[in-house]
């Protein structure tokens, strides 16, 4: 459970964005990750059919965004903490394609507090934002975790 002081710790981080990662879209990392989803959708591992599609070559599957991570994304949750996953929010704006590089942002958009049966709880909203090398967003992820 996060003591008072936590939680105005916590409220400093507010929209405060992230370092910037940078990660490149590898062809061979699209399809061993297909491989290992057990997705066999040509989109991403025949390189053939898939430059037939508006997309013009290999893209990546949705969740393929989600081995993308920004620096601070644990928010200085302490080792003691219980975290509950709370589920997340994916809007899709654009493929991420092979040979893309994708900058990586995130923040904490949003922090509140709720009674439970365990006592307070802390609700923490996180937003990550992926930009291609052209600066377009494709993805956006919205996190919710819970500690208490």
């Amino acid at each position: 459970m996060a003591d008072k002081a936590q939680f105005e710790k916590w409220k400093k981080l507010l929209d405060v964005e992230s370092k910037p990662v940078v990660y490149e879209v590898e062809r061979g990392h699209i399809r061993r990750f297909a491989e290992a989803i057990e997705d066999t959708n040509p989109l991403w591992q025949d390189e053939s059919q898939a430059r037939k599609t508006p997309h013009g070559g290999i893209i990546t599957p949705p969740t393929f965004a989600r081995a993308f991570i920004a620096l601070d994304e644990d928010e200085g949750l302490s080792s003691e903490a219980r975290v509950l996953d709370a589920g997340s929010e994916w809007e899709y704006f654009g493929s991420i394609k092979a040979g893309d590089r994708i900058t990586v942002t995130s923040k904490l958009a949003d922090l509140y507090q709720k009674e439970g049966r365990l006592g307070t709880m802390t609700f923490h909203v996180r937003e990550a934002t992926f930009k291609n090398q052209y600066g377009q967003v494709v993805v956006t992820r919205r996190d919710t975790s819970i500690t208490y």
